[in-house]
């Protein structure tokens, strides 16, 4: 009898293995760290054989240190972070160029190309989706346009795309030895080239950004055996993308059931059930998750870019901090920001605003103003984006949020989840196993296999860890928030042909 699910967590930082109990508790784990690729400003790149290399040896990690047989397994999940865009050749298992991650905007022509006369909304009525550098598809195009040989190869059938958790299914299922190509719903309805009503790809729109179909996974369900492991013999049974994965494992099953995730960026999902609901107020309309044969169950999404890369962007580029913890520790030096404010617009602006030619700014600065004003005010960003997201669900659902489920690496900060608290105005949540996403696939796998019945079994292992209660007057909530409200405005519309010009000029002044 299996003790345990093996789950892979493919993330934007680093790669997780975790076994998890039938509990739902963690046995053991191994994680590892990969390089961020920032070949010119606004360009963000990941290693794929990097990451295939982490992934073989964190699953030896998670299965030494937890004294572990593969027999010990009843099946593998893997979450993803999703739309980076991965293309490689099926004959030799390389890829042709660095995954391009789903921070960059380097494809921001291709998507007013797109667009034309018919702008970002072109293809949300079949995918759900605005136009914008964030998906997946305009980055296949990227490549196969800018890559020598590339579209040649392509067109003969040698190419494969997908994001992370098809090419890491593809390697632990064979590769070049009959590796299987698939991924999920949650996965491909973050490309802009699926049809969310019938779960297939669009050919019209595969057409438009000349991809061709014999690059694209077989899509499937979430929870189903795709393949097996070459290497342990396990079946691989759950794919989800991670922030699908988190809603999950936080047992957000019910219409109107939400969660936020505080990780690179943060993304809050909200279940509408079976029933698509287009956006009116800048959310993505997406699939939440299908199991098996179940119908399909929507939601919408808030999704910000940068949240916790902000923490780090402080430790890496400016040197603020040496570890991210430090980032509470300055922060509770002080009371408040002392009138600071910092939007972290680093990719542009995602939800609700989705303007690709923003850029970050520090504004209300004063003498008065130090180190310890400017960290609080970073990690105050992300409560009051937190905010914006939360606002235009309420909007478009027209159901106030009563609480917020969260998790992530940032829920650790109790500075920031009270914040959260206080600025949102409702009890902020916390679950005792932080690690949802991890946990969301392991349990897609676990219950395609029958280790756990179903969700149920979810639900009953769900406990509450923390709760978060607002204390902050009404008046100086909204004076706060109106104030990050002008503050965000001093981002709009930065880029333009100068601005792209002396980005370009400083990159080739750092290559010489």
């Amino acid at each position: 009898m299996a003790d345990y699910v093996l789950s892979i967590d493919q993330g934007t930082t680093s790669t997780r293995a975790i076994l998890f109990t039938k509990q739902g508790t963690i046995h053991s784990q191994g994680q590892l760290e990969h390089e961020q690729i920032f070949p010119r400003a606004g360009w963000v790149e990941h290693d794929p054989a990097e990451i295939w290399n982490n992934t073989r040896e964190v699953i030896g990690t998670a299965i030494g240190k937890g004294n572990a047989s593969p027999s010990d397994i009843a099946a593998i999940g893997i979450t993803n972070q999703r739309e980076t865009a991965v293309v490689w050749d099926k004959t030799t298992g390389k890829a042709v160029y660095n995954a391009i991650v789903w921070q960059d905007t380097r494809t921001d022509k291709i998507v007013a190309q797109l667009g034309g006369d018919e702008g970002p909304e072109k293809y949300k009525s079949v995918c759900g989706l605005p136009l914008a550098t964030y998906f997946a598809g305009p980055k296949v195009k990227w490549i196969l346009d800018n890559v020598d040989g590339a579209r040649e190869k392509a067109e003969a059938g040698d190419l494969l795309f997908g994001t992370t958790d098809s090419w890491v299914l593809w390697n632990l299922t064979g590769g070049v030895d009959g590796g299987v190509h698939v991924t999920d719903v949650t996965n491909a309805s973050r490309t802009m080239l699926m049809d969310l009503q019938t779960l297939s790809w669009d050919e019209g729109i595969a057409a438009d950004m000349g991809i061709p179909m014999s690059m694209l996974p077989e899509i499937k369900s979430c929870s189903e055996v795709y393949g097996h492991s070459t290497k342990l013999g396990t079946p691989i049974a759950g794919i989800l993308g991670d922030q699908q994965a988190a809603t999950f494992g936080q047992a957000c099953f019910e219409k109107g059931m939400s969660k936020n995730t505080y990780g690179t960026g943060n993304f809050m999902l909200l279940n509408t059930g079976t029933e698509i609901v287009p956006s009116e107020n800048g959310l993505l309309t997406t699939v939440c998750y299908k199991i098996g044969d179940q119908e399909a169950i929507y939601a919408l999404e808030g999704s910000i870019a940068v949240t916790g890369s902000l923490v780090q962007w402080l430790r890496d580029n400016i040197g603020m901090i040496s570890d991210a913890p430090q980032i509470e520790d300055l922060a509770k030096k002080v009371d408040d920001n002392g009138g600071c404010y910092v939007v972290p617009a680093f990719s542009g602006l995602f939800a609700p605003y989705w303007k690709d030619d923003a850029r970050g700014a520090i504004v209300g600065l004063t003498r008065f103003v130090n180190k310890h004003h400017i960290a609080r005010a970073a990690l105050e960003s992300t409560a009051f984006q937190t905010r914006e997201v939360a606002d235009a669900m309420n909007a478009d659902s027209g159901v106030d949020l009563a609480e917020l489920h969260v998790d992530g690496g940032m829920v650790a900060n109790e500075t920031l989840m009270q914040f959260q608290a206080d600025i949102l105005g409702v009890d902020v949540v916390r679950p005792e196993v932080a690690e949802t996403t991890a946990l969301g696939a392991a349990y897609a796998a676990g219950i395609a296999v029958g280790f756990w019945d179903g969700e149920q079994d979810v639900i009953d292992n769900w406990n509450e860890g923390k709760r978060w209660s607002p204390s902050m007057r009404d008046g100086e909530r909204e004076r706060l928030y109106r104030n990050w409200k002008k503050a965000v405005t001093k981002t709009f519309d930065w880029v333009d042909d100068d601005t792209e010009a002396d980005e370009e000029s400083a990159q080739d002044g750092a290559d010489d």
